[in-house]
């Protein structure tokens, strides 16, 4: 069943008035790491024990975007990208609320009144237990049980699911990307953390040093630290093994970063379509070399490396 996405509370009362009550959660969502999972997996759940319809409440921008432009984080999904998730994990809605200074100004307790009662008509809301909303984040857990008492909603704190000691955040997701750790985002996302956009054309040298490449121009906001990446580049419906350069070109003095992948037993002229890259290892820091003839001799390595990963990860399966 398709996920239906609302951008207003006007728009929520419309479709379902009074009728429907929700069982629901309020987030970013950001990643959809296997703490959301868990939490989302729960939510569906109790929906359907319920016969409620499962909803989440998740805002554009992110929150800070607005009240903190300098500490607001590089996302790691696009919305569209949260919004397919959640619609994999088998969410009814999702409430899209436009994060303005309106909204920042909205109390805890008329963000419950408003929103979660008079307008989605809660019957279950799940949430983390470190869990905060409303103006200044004055709203907490215990605030939405003492509520409930009255409004006729119950509560359920999800706790933080954990691996290795540390607790799975979008917060760990990102530092992990940023700092070119990409293998130590699998097991938090649940699979590779991955960029996705559109083909553009690039200068030709991939072709002129024997290497072709696919030059991804990327949608999301947060990029893995500048390097060279063991890849899966998704193109055209099939996966293909990948080495990516996520970098400045710096042996040719180029300009702004860019993500160029060489794809294995890829041989399409490609200017333009979809495409996705998912980071599985970090191979090595990007260099600047003394010649192309150099480049390509490291390339060389990095294919070769890339291909003994990918090797060894059939052989563990």
């Amino acid at each position: 069943m398709a996920l239906t996405v609302l951008r207003s509370t006007e728009e929520w009362a419309a479709r379902f008035g009074a009728k429907i009550h929700a069982a629901l959660s309020v987030g970013n969502f950001d990643g959809l790491h296997l703490g959301h999972q868990r939490l989302l997996r729960l939510l569906v759940e109790r929906a359907r024990e319920s016969g409620q319809r499962s909803a989440v409440i998740t805002f554009d921008p992110h929150p800070l975007r607005l009240l903190r432009p300098e500490q607001a984080p590089a996302m790691i999904q696009t919305l569209s990208q949260r919004l397919a998730g959640l619609e994999q994990m088998g969410l009814d809605v999702a409430l899209v609320l436009r994060f303005d200074r309106a909204l920042s100004q909205v109390s805890a307790e008329q963000f419950i009144e408003r929103i979660l009662v008079d307008c989605m008509h809660a019957g279950t809301i799940l949430v983390g237990e470190n869990f905060c909303f409303g103006h200044r984040g004055a709203g907490d857990v215990h605030l939405l049980r003492e509520f409930g008492k009255t409004r006729g909603f119950s509560v359920e704190i999800v706790p933080p699911v954990e691996i290795g000691g540390r607790v799975v955040s979008s917060t760990a997701v990102r530092n992990a990307i940023a700092s070119g750790n990409v293998a130590d985002a699998i097991p938090l996302l649940g699979q590779p953390f991955s960029l996705t956009g559109t083909i553009r054309p690039g200068a030709g040298r991939g072709r002129t040093i024997l290497f072709p490449t696919l030059n991804l121009f990327p949608e999301q906001e947060l990029l893995p630290k500048l390097g060279v990446y063991a890849t899966e580049s998704v193109v055209g419906g099939n996966s293909y093994f990948s080495v990516t350069n996520v970098g400045t070109r710096p042996t040719f003095d180029g300009q702004g970063i860019t993500v160029e992948s060489h794809l294995f037993g890829f041989s399409e002229q490609l200017a333009g379509g979809p495409m996705e890259v998912r980071f599985h290892a970090r191979l090595r820091d990007e260099e600047k070399f003394s010649s192309a003839d150099a480049l390509r001799e490291q390339i060389a390595r990095d294919i070769a490396a890339a291909e003994k990963y990918f090797s060894g990860m059939s052989r563990a399966k």
